[in-house]
């Protein structure tokens, strides 16, 4: 059978950014037998037993309660389930010292759901026909903001400026506040913080800019929590989230374990909350209620936030500094390469400026090594202008062993100088 397809159906249905690049890992892996892969491309958190216990203990005694036939034989608030509301308005007042009540809480089926609603909530055609524009200020950032948008050609982002290190190889983006445009034509904002795939950390003051670009004009700012703190505080650097106004606070519980049960939270004012509580209610009725009321079990007893400090982030930050100490001990000293500063997330982000080849041609260079991971011009959607540096890059992911991160860096050293070479020896 071939049914046929809606414009929308048609584009929900490419292959586009890392779906592409993932389908072809796996032909790869499939196609490969006998040959080993060190495989560094996946965004799934690694399973750490401290962590795994915990959604163990918080489901036996969900088991073991008289809630239990509550919670998943019955349907639910497309708001979301009322004790796990709770447990973090009654957290974050007492960590962050807000004034949250239950109707500044969403929870959603994952935080990929949550601005998949925003998008086209605050973004898209209007009932006048004008456009309202989704925008990332700073790119790269989250491949998925590119598949989230009904209407694509609503999505823009900007270029950043690049605060380079030539000495010490390293690099950090920054929005270029001379270059961002958030005027009444904008629906809505949204960015990654820390950022998946550079894991870089916008400045508080940064964030502060752009919320009050937006202010004049209603627009909803959405910050993409998933690597904050406080769970799963995968922060590396010092960072504290930014509450209130026109800021729209985005959390999702799939690095701090859950990945399965797809929990996504949503924070901030009520009229925001309400337009995608509206948006749910249609798309879905309410998410897993298993998954939000282990959640609120860990929440509320302090645990989720003590694992995440104590065994998440220390996990996470010492694999790369075996990758940034291994690149610096193995990458020719001549070559121009350029490694993000890792501020937070489960990611490096190289650059390698200048690559006599793009990046699709370097990730096939790595696979006859035996090395697997992303090319980065998958993580510019809604990047207009032609930019030579989004075919320089690669994300890199830290979810191998700490001996399989060395050996694919120092294969990937060995691969940037037979690349760079004959640039090298003409130049």
């Amino acid at each position: 059978m071939n049914p046929a397809l809606t414009k929308i159906g048609a584009q929900m249905s490419n292959l586009t950014g890392v779906r592409a690049i993932m389908k072809d890992i796996i032909e790869t892996l499939k196609a490969g037998a006998g040959q080993e892969f060190i495989n560094l491309s996946a965004g799934n958190p690694l399973i750490l037993p401290e962590v795994e216990q915990l959604w163990r203990d918080c489901t036996a005694e969900l088991l073991a309660s008289s809630e239990y036939g509550e919670v998943v034989c019955r349907y639910g608030s497309s708001q979301g389930y009322a004790p796990l509301i709770e447990a973090i308005a009654h957290d974050f007042n007492n960590r962050y010292g807000l004034n949250l009540s239950d109707r500044n809480i969403l929870i959603t089926p994952g935080s990929q759901s949550l601005y998949f609603y925003a998008a086209n909530a605050f973004g898209g055609y209007t009932s006048n026909g004008d456009i309202k524009q989704i925008v990332l200020p700073l790119s790269p950032d989250y491949t998925g903001y590119g598949g989230v948008c009904l209407e694509p050609e609503a999505l823009i982002a900007y270029k950043p400026t690049l605060d380079i290190d030539v000495e010490a190889h390293r690099f950090k983006y920054r929005p270029d506040f001379s270059q961002l445009s958030i005027t009444e034509s904008t629906g809505c904002v949204i960015f990654s913080r820390p950022c998946n795939p550079t894991g870089n950390v916008l400045t508080q003051d940064e964030v502060k800019k752009i919320a009050a670009l937006a202010a004049p004009h209603d627009i909803p700012v959405l910050i993409d929590s998933a690597y904050a703190p406080p769970f799963p505080a995968l922060n590396f650097t010092e960072m504290t989230p930014v509450f209130g106004g026109n800021i729209l606070h985005c959390m999702s519980l799939s690095k701090a374990g859950l990945p399965g049960e797809r929990i996504g939270i949503a924070i901030g004012d009520e009229s925001m909350i309400q337009a995608l509580e509206c948006f749910q209610t249609n798309l879905c009725i309410h998410p897993s209620r298993y998954g939000q009321a282990i959640a609120a079990s860990a929440i509320n007893s302090g645990a989720l936030a003590q694992i995440a400090e104590a065994v998440i982030r220390p996990f996470y930050q010492k694999k790369f500094s075996v990758l940034e100490n291994t690149l610096d001990a193995a990458m020719p000293e001549d070559l121009p390469w350029f490694l993000h500063r890792g501020e937070g997330a489960i990611f490096a982000w190289l650059w390698l400026q200048d690559l006599p080849i793009t990046d699709w041609e370097f990730y096939q260079e790595l696979k006859q090594v035996g090395v697997i991971v992303v090319p980065g011009s998958s993580f510019f959607p809604g990047l207009r202008e032609q930019w030579q540096h989004k075919h320089q890059c690669l994300r890199i992911s830290l979810t191998g062993s700490d001996e399989e991160i060395a050996i694919a860096m120092q294969r990937l050293a060995q691969v940037a100088a037979q690349v760079y070479q004959p640039a090298v020896v003409n130049a």
